[in-house]
């Protein structure tokens, strides 16, 4: 398939780069991150600015708060916002948890619950991972008794994004404990100011505080606060999911530091006293990279546009998946060999090429191959819905 698109997409990302130019600080450093009290402030600004603009709802139906916008009108706006290393985002409440409630939730809580993500007014973080349930996880562990008005809930979550910044969580937790593992969850909302939540930091080897260790004590969740109905979490769950691993973010990612490598390679020289850009071996390379970035970028447009065509995609999000993160890792392995012992550098160093964001940008895409799903799980997707392979159990 050859995606074009149309005069009134291409003057939509016209519009948006011109705000992003003059919108962004003048010293605006794109190496930092929201462990930074500094940068999450400016991620929060941003954030409520792009609300007053309708650009962070774009895709959602107007009644909830969006502009109605195509999802390649979308892919634009993700695509742009993360090749310029724009904060303001909203990625647990806008892209993932809003699209979800859509689909699975009641009326009633679209509307108690979208207008504020619309307003960028709240910080959503996902309640999945627990200490023994990663990969398996309809194997979790965390409980939730029903108790009349009320669920109790009891467990551990873990890996939770933002969780340290957020006001809500929606989480998955077990409320049959004798049913098979995927038909005795449920999908829960949770306020995070709710008595006997404890949020303890994890420090990622990057140094950044960007994990969390979430533990619940006899905590009370309201039932409408359940989405899906009782014992329907894991279809809700594989939903949200379909969204979070769709977007164009990694591919884009890994595009952006191609061009950094590039311009750097352009302007350095090599042992030999000539360009780096003019070394055959790594023009080679860079050809090879910048060909997988633009199949991996493809395929991610071509999940847009499924999504336009009202299916979820679940195969080609799970492609697009994997070949976004396994580009991530080789394009930061390949710059660590561009920058050579320049390359051990982290940002702070005066002598730090290129502010040491590849340093720390390999530090964290570790993660990518893992989170969402591990690619071996992506694959197994891919094998059993998108090729009809039979399982092996």
């Amino acid at each position: 398939m050859r995606f074009e698109f149309t005069l009134a997409e291409e003057a939509f990302r016209s519009q948006l780069l011109t705000w992003i130019g003059a919108t962004l600080p003048p010293d605006y450093d794109s190496a930092a991150d929201d462990s930074d009290d500094a940068q999450w402030k400016l991620t929060l600004r941003l954030r409520r600015e792009l609300a007053g603009r309708g650009w962070l709802t774009l895709a959602w139906p107007k009644e909830y708060g969006g502009m109605g916008a195509s999802p390649m009108t979308q892919l634009i706006f993700n695509e742009e916002m993360a090749f310029q290393r724009v904060p303001g985002r909203d990625a647990f409440g806008a892209r993932m948890l809003a699209p979800t409630l859509m689909v699975h939730g009641t009326e009633e809580q679209r509307r108690r619950f979208l207008p504020s993500v619309a307003r960028g007014e709240v910080q959503w973080c996902q309640g999945y991972s627990e200490p023994n349930s990663g990969s398996d996880l309809a194997s979790l562990q965390t409980r939730a008794v029903d108790d009349g008005a009320e669920f109790v809930v009891n467990g551990t979550k873990i890996w939770t994004s933002l969780a340290h910044r957020a006001d809500w969580i929606f989480l998955l937790a077990r409320t049959d404990p004798e049913a098979s593992k995927h038909k005795g969850i449920s999908f829960l909302l949770c306020d995070m100011k709710t008595p006997g939540i404890t949020v303890r930091p994890i420090i990622n080897m990057a140094g950044e505080h960007h994990f969390n260790q979430i533990t619940f004590e006899d905590v009370r969740v309201p039932k409408d606060q359940l989405v899906g109905g009782i014992n329907q979490g894991w279809y809700v769950a594989t939903t949200l999911l379909d969204f979070e691993r769709s977007g164009i973010d990694y591919v884009t990612a890994a595009r952006r530091v191609i061009a950094d490598l590039a311009e750097y390679a352009r302007s350095e020289p090599g042992s030999n006293g000539q360009r780096l850009a003019d070394d055959g071996e790594f023009r080679a390379r860079f050809a090879l990279l910048a060909a997988e970035a633009e199949a991996a970028r493809l395929l991610a447009y071509e999940v847009a546009w499924l999504q336009g065509q009202e299916t979820l995609p679940t195969r080609e999000a799970s492609m697009s998946k994997v070949m976004g993160t396994r580009l991530m890792n080789k394009v930061t392995d390949f710059g660590l060999e561009l920058l050579g012992a320049y390359g051990q550098l982290d940002r702070g160093s005066d002598a730090a090429k290129l502010r040491g964001r590849i340093l720390r940008s390999r530090f964290e895409c570790i993660a990518w191959t893992i989170f969402a799903g591990t690619n071996e799980i992506q694959k197994n997707i891919i094998a059993i819905r998108g090729l009809g392979l039979p399982r092996n159990y």
